[in-house]
């Protein structure tokens, strides 16, 4: 939990550099817990800029799996998955959850541009 607060500590404090940043890092442990404001069971993206653990308000919140499209989302956000039982979420190019670039494992957070982005699935383990 430690490293988790001082990852986000260090996003709040370097934002431009977090630019640069395309891996994942550990958003929790598993488990069936609220993570910056994500629902347990969730897929949750923040506004741009904003760093989760001092704001902890997503404004997109996705629960089913599948395709979710996306609209005005541009910048870099932070997307957490805190699905359980091992379900992934993908990072997509194209409407309907095709030409995905990015997955995010289970209990992983990323900051990704989602100028770029068009769709988010919620997989299935």
């Amino acid at each position: 939990m430690r490293k988790m607060l001082s990852a986000a500590a260090a996003f709040a404090t370097a934002a431009t550099a977090v630019v640069a940043m395309s891996g994942a890092a550990q958003a929790a442990p598993a488990g069936n817990t609220t993570v910056w404001g994500c629902p347990s069971g969730a897929v949750c993206i923040y506004g741009e800029g904003v760093d989760p653990s001092l704001n902890p308000h997503p404004t997109n919140v996705y629960y089913s799996y599948g395709a979710h499209n996306l609209s005005n989302q541009v910048g870099y956000h932070v997307v957490v998955n805190n699905q359980y039982g091992g379900a992934s979420a993908s990072l997509c190019k194209n409407y309907g959850g095709s030409n995905c670039v990015w997955d995010i494992p289970q209990d992983y957070y990323v900051n990704y541009d989602l100028t770029p982005i068009n769709s988010i699935t919620l997989n299935r383990p």
